[in-house]
């Protein structure tokens, strides 16, 4: 970047005068340097000033780096480090994978469900881990830019506005798999509430077509991930669901049924989460 530069006067005057002194000075130099080199001397060094020697740079401030995202962390590339999972997208600095959801909290009886299903799994050489928040999704999962952050929400918000809460429930054992097909998730399909999904989908859609990005699929099967792992293992789920869905079925208590209550969609964006309650 080119800054503009004024000298000042002095400067100026500074610069004229010194020529003429400067000729005499060089001569005056020259011929001390004839001296030396006649007595055998070796020519002395002119030791270096605080002005001449080289200054160390200060960092760049974070904001200014921001601005130019080219670079990639390889840290957030190594799939080793996220349980073998592969991006979807490549990581840059300043986009933030996004999403929009409503969060499940389970509960006791949950877990102990879960913990079965995975054990009966394993047993058939499926081995699945433990998503880390249990949730539904309403959108894929989108790159957005640090700057759109705002705009976005207030899309969302406004998109959003007049639609009510209500109840869904699931109680269906279903694989699913990423378009990649590097990973297959062991998920639980929504059963009621699939209508008030769709009206939900087509709000959340509005926002993602202002910004351009992806809606949503067109034939959805709304569900709650359980547990997922590395690699397309649809077979080898497939061969063991009958027996994973028995242990839905013949629960303690009956049937076990998901129950969530989508009083409150959320919009998670990197490490930042915005919330929007719905009307009652």
């Amino acid at each position: 970047m080119l800054v503009g530069y004024s000298s000042s006067s002095s400067e100026e005057d500074g610069e004229a005068g010194g020529e003429a002194e400067g000729a005499k000075n060089q001569s005056e130099t020259t011929c001390r340097k004839c001296q030396e080199e006649d007595d055998g001397l070796p020519t002395r060094k002119k030791p270096k000033t605080e002005e001449e020697s080289p200054k160390s740079r200060l960092p760049l401030p974070g904001c200014v780096l921001a601005m130019f995202p080219d670079e990639v962390d390889s840290q957030t590339e190594d799939s080793s480090l996220h349980g073998g999972r592969i991006r979807s997208f490549k990581h840059e600095r300043g986009n933030w994978a996004s999403y929009v959801y409503f969060p499940y909290h389970p509960e006791e009886e949950f877990g102990e469900l879960l913990d079965g299903i995975l054990s009966a799994a394993c047993a058939r050489g499926v081995v699945l881990t433990v998503q880390d928040e249990f949730h539904l999704s309403l959108s894929q999962t989108v790159v957005l830019r640090h700057h759109w952050i705002q705009p976005f929400t207030q899309s969302l918000k406004s998109s959003l506005t007049g639609c009510k809460r209500f109840v869904c429930s699931a109680g269906r054992l279903r694989m699913y798999s990423n378009a990649e097909k590097t990973r297959t998730f062991l998920g639980m399909e929504v059963s009621t509430g699939h209508a008030q999904m769709l009206d939900l989908i087509r709000a959340v859609d509005r926002t993602m077509t202002e910004f351009r990005l992806e809606t949503f699929y067109k034939d959805p099967s709304f569900h709650v991930s359980l547990a997922w792992c590395v690699g397309d293992q649809t077979v080898q789920m497939e061969e063991c669901m009958q027996e994973l869905q028995s242990l839905v079925d013949d629960h303690e208590d009956g049937p076990f049924v998901l129950r969530l209550d989508c009083s409150e969609l959320r919009c998670r964006t990197g490490n930042k989460t915005f919330r929007f309650p719905l009307e009652s």
